[in-house]
């Protein structure tokens, strides 16, 4: 039996938890208000800080650190990442510090996860990072010379997903054509595709979402941004933070736009259903990666406990395939569940660059 160390931070907490194989032992949200990281340059400037907290926390439980098996972080922004784990070695750390990820704070988890399983001689990894890079190569073209379509999307909580749906269905994931949706802040759709993620849409391509503006008609973007009326920042604040349903209806709660909704407000009705609209059809595009040979369509994410939603939802695509309600995102034991599998044997990728190597 495997005792397993996951570390997920965010930009205003720390998750942390400790498994026993896949059962949850222990674990803590540790909140950072602003005073606690106003001292800090840069994000990646916090790991001593978090790191510490980490260990208090593993003090707190009375988990000896010499217990464990391994360290798992969560996956950070390294560009063109493979799917599943990697090793986190010098390399990687390396590269973090030099800046190669885009700047976030989920780069932090491999750096703690390295400085705390370095010193025991245990292995530190990350698993599914949100840049994995299985898209095929005729996905990737946009039409303008120099700029490909990327991968970005919820990696972890989709495959996770995917592999209990196999499970349940008494198959293996590996074998299984799955349209898996993100209903977050950010809604992103994968086409899964034995095992690998086939095409993609990015929460800046596809649906509008609780507070994203989705794809928007290019010409009307490059207007307010050479309106001189908007900074660069105020145009990204309002695409990921200020748009979709909460540009139009002031609140990105789902709870609270569907009591709206029961309460006669048309307006907020037509904007629920309208993202459920532009959802399906985000479906309806990916179909095709798969040649329409679809398993099921699974809808997950916070969102996808609305049955409003995903009702709405499931009228307009269920002619492509069943569609299956995996609700919430299960970041911290899908994390675990990598973890063993690595423990166990599956094969472990290694970063070098933008080569992929395993």
């Amino acid at each position: 039996m495997y005792t397993i160390l996951v570390i997920n931070p965010g930009s205003t907490s720390t998750k942390i938890a400790v498994f026993r194989d896949d059962a949850k032992q222990h674990s803590k949200s540790i909140s950072h208000s602003p005073d606690d990281l106003k001292g800090f340059d840069d994000v990646l400037d916090q790991r001593g800080y978090r790191a510490g907290l980490v260990g208090e926390a593993m003090e707190e439980w009375g988990v000896d650190p010499g217990s464990l098996s391994c360290v798992m972080g969560r996956g950070n922004l390294l560009p063109k990442m493979k799917g599943g784990g990697y090793l986190v070695d010098e390399n990687m750390v390396a590269a973090l510090e030099a800046g190669e990820a885009s700047p976030h704070v989920s780069n932090l988890a491999a750096l703690i996860a390295y400085s705390i399983a370095q010193p025991l001689g245990i292995p530190a990894f990350i698993y599914d990072s949100i840049t994995t890079d299985e898209l095929l190569p005729i996905a990737k073209i946009t039409g303008m010379p120099g700029i490909e379509r990327e991968s970005m999307v919820h990696v972890l909580n989709q495959k996770s997903m995917s592999r209990k749906y196999a499970a349940s269905a008494g198959k293996r994931y590996e074998d299984l054509s799955l349209i898996v949706v993100h209903l977050g802040g950010g809604v992103t759709i994968g086409m899964h595709f034995h095992g690998r993620i086939i095409d993609a849409i990015r929460d800046d391509s596809g649906p509008f979402s609780p507070e994203r503006t989705g794809g928007l008609p290019l010409l009307y973007v490059i207007d307010m941004c050479y309106s001189g009326k908007y900074t660069r920042k105020e145009m990204i604040r309002f695409i990921r933070g200020s748009g979709g349903m909460k540009a139009y209806l002031g609140t990105a709660d789902a709870r609270e736009i569907e009591r709206m909704i029961l309460e006669g407000d048309e307006t907020a009705k037509a904007v629920y259903e309208a993202q459920a609209y532009q959802i399906a059809k985000g479906v309806g595009e990916m179909a095709p990666a798969a040649n329409g040979d679809i398993d099921a369509i699974i809808l997950t994410g916070g969102m996808a406990y609305s049955e409003m939603l995903t009702g709405w939802i499931e009228e307009r695509v269920r002619f492509i395939a069943p569609v299956v309600i995996m609700p919430g995102e299960n970041e911290m034991e899908a994390l675990a569940e990598g973890a063993v599998r690595l423990l166990d044997g599956e094969q472990c990728n290694v970063y070098r660059g933008n080569k992929l190597t395993y």
